[in-house]
């Protein structure tokens, strides 16, 4: 690996370790509280999915016979 390749990779790295320095980590109650809204709205969407998809079987199979 050439010297100038070596130098590019150690200031990017550096550079990643001074953002995440920066970064405004959740606590634990906030992590809590993102993690079952996430949970929430998949819960919501799958069944939303799922009575829609019912419901165009259903009328497919009414209509086609």
């Amino acid at each position: 690996m050439a010297d100038r390749e070596r130098k590019s990779i150690l200031k990017f790295l550096r550079e990643v370790i001074a953002e995440l320095k920066r970064v405004t980590w959740p606590n634990r109650k906030e992590l809590t509280r993102y993690t079952l809204v996430v949970i929430g709205t998949v819960a919501f969407i799958s069944v939303f999915f799922a009575i829609v998809d019912l419901g165009i079987s259903r009328l497919l199979r009414l209509i086609l016979g």
